[in-house]
């Protein structure tokens, strides 16, 4: 198996899994493999791992173990894959969210500001939309959406505006065009803050990045046994919010959901507290620098009026 991306928190996230030697899990972002690696190395002859990656590059990365069934599709068909290997509860599921570091590296797949490569920001190279097909097609509209809540860029409007007016004039086709549109908007010294906020914003549309997670999320607690674990790795804001709250609310209301009667129903129980990377993590791997962890057990009580 060859180097493809270094897992992030990997000690601390398979502590979190409190993992049954006989269990089954699933890891939801196989990656390069490295948590899957680490679970197999928990598990016994009986153990067994479901691993999802929709990335062709990760799953040429598989690991030759009989114990491990490796998916080549999005983790939001979690229910779809469990059903068709007759699963129906699991031990743990383990997602670490975000791209790869083998990903930002491939100067072919567009994920990276460092490289002049085609926009394309695909995860899974064989859907349609691309990045592409976001800068030159989406109307004002969605794009002041996606630059304010996936980017949290303030000057969304003046973005959208460059975008709408240069593409008329020349197709934007190329990260460096992107960048060379947008260079007049940015704050010297903060150039490159700016376009990881541009490049971020577009590559969760692209990918459908929060929705999906809320969809892995639910699905979770379905399969999940009372006492299993739920251990999430996110990169950014938008992705610990949506992790956070699940926790807290065992889905994406407000709050805790009710029974027929009004009596309240807490789904999961926060293990700990969030975990970010240790200063020599961080040393080793400056990618890790933003990462967060959070572990939830699934509990699911209820909590009587009197």
């Amino acid at each position: 198996m060859k180097m493809y991306h270094k897992p992030v928190l990997l000690k601390e996230s398979i502590i979190g899994l409190k993992i049954n030697p006989n269990g089954i899990y699933v890891d939801a972002t196989f990656g390069g493999g490295g948590h899957s690696t680490e679970i197999l190395n928990k598990l016994n002859s009986s153990g067994r791992l479901i691993a999802f990656d929709q990335d062709q590059d990760a799953i040429d990365n598989k690991i030759l173990d009989n114990r491990v069934s490796l998916v080549k599709s999005n983790f939001k068909y979690l229910n779809n894959y469990l059903n068709y290997f007759e699963i129906n509860k699991i031990d743990g599921l383990l997602a670490d969210f975000g791209i790869s570091s083998y990903q930002i590296d491939n100067e072919k797949r567009g994920f990276s500001t460092r490289f002049d490569s085609e926009l394309d920001m695909r995860m899974n190279n064989s859907q349609k939309t691309d990045a592409k097909a976001v800068v030159n097609d989406y109307k004002k509209d969605q794009l002041e959406y996606i630059f304010k809540n996936f980017g949290e860029l303030k000057n969304y409007k003046r973005i959208t505006e460059k975008i709408i007016s240069e593409r008329a004039i020349k197709y934007i086709d190329t990260t460096n065009d992107l960048k060379i549109i947008l260079k007049s908007l940015t704050i010297p010294k903060e150039e490159n803050k700016f376009f990881a906020k541009v490049f971020q914003a577009i590559r969760i549309e692209v990918n459908d990045e929060l929705e999906v997670i809320k969809t892995l999320l639910d699905k979770s607690l379905k399969y999940l046994k009372k006492g299993g674990r739920l251990v999430c790795i996110s990169y950014h804001s938008l992705e610990d919010r949506l992790v956070k709250k699940f926790i807290q609310n065992g889905g994406f209301r407000n709050e805790t959901s009710s029974d027929l009667y009004g009596n309240k129903e807490l789904k999961l129980k926060k293990i700990g507290k969030m975990i970010t990377p240790s200063e020599k993590e961080i040393i080793q791997n400056n990618r890790s620098r933003s990462a967060k962890l959070r572990i939830a057990e699934k509990i699911w009580k209820t909590f009587y009026h009197l």
